[in-house]
């Protein structure tokens, strides 16, 4: 299992399209989400992630190359996960609900919470609001492009996206966690994870195979 510790930075008033600078001026390094699990899906695009933390955030930066880009789930809580996706699951109170924040490459997200794959709850659409997105492609929906692309999207999640929970700090805590990248509707297919995956067939809703992320 792999473990990654978890730097809390200072980012009052920071606005989204900042935290690229902030994590570069704080030296957090970027980690690969570069595991194919599949054999019958193995194209890897390059893909990889950095995180930090503040008094009531975290703070996430995506960056990826990959050979065609789509950004077709036009709203909140549609399918993200068919176009080209990042995501981030994670067990942040520690009671087996996992929560799965998904981000396709225009910044539209879908984020819900449950204790298994099926019946999960999606969040409100005003916990949605509260996540601050930037995209270096722009946050308008487009279909497939095909040709190499390089684009990068940074988050700032506040604890109120645990809508299911009353997260006030992370500090000290070891939560369970993986970050993927996918496309399930791009021209190569592919199903990257960051903490190996021993699975059969694609399946991110696997809480035993999360990592571990330690908050300093």
């Amino acid at each position: 299992m792999k473990e990654l510790n978890v730097k809390k930075v200072s980012a009052a008033g920071l606005s989204v399209e900042a935290v690229p600078a902030l994590l570069d001026k704080e030296k957090i390094a970027f980690q690969p989400i570069d595991t194919v699990n599949w054999a019958a899906y193995p194209y890897c695009p390059a893909v990889q992630f950095r995180i930090a933390y503040t008094d009531d955030s975290l703070l996430l930066h995506y960056k990826v190359s990959e050979a065609s880009v789509r950004a077709v789930a036009g709203h909140d809580n549609g399918p993200v996960w068919e176009d080209s996706c990042v995501e981030f699951f994670s067990i942040p109170a520690g009671d087996g609900v996992y929560y799965n924040v998904e981000c396709n490459c225009a910044g539209t997200l879908l984020v819900a919470a449950g204790g298994g794959r099926e019946g999960r709850v999606h969040a409100p659409q005003e916990v949605l609001d509260r996540v601050q997105r930037w995209s270096s492609l722009g946050r308008a929906s487009f279909e497939e492009r095909v040709g190499e692309c390089a684009w990068e999207v940074a988050l700032v999640i506040p604890f109120t996206t645990f809508f299911a929970h009353d997260i006030r700090s992370l500090e000290g805590k070891n939560i369970r966690a993986n970050f993927y990248k996918c496309g399930d509707c791009l021209q190569t297919p592919h199903f990257l994870s960051w903490n190996p995956i021993e699975l059969p067939s694609p399946n991110f809703h696997c809480p035993q195979f999360f990592g571990s992320l330690k908050f300093e």
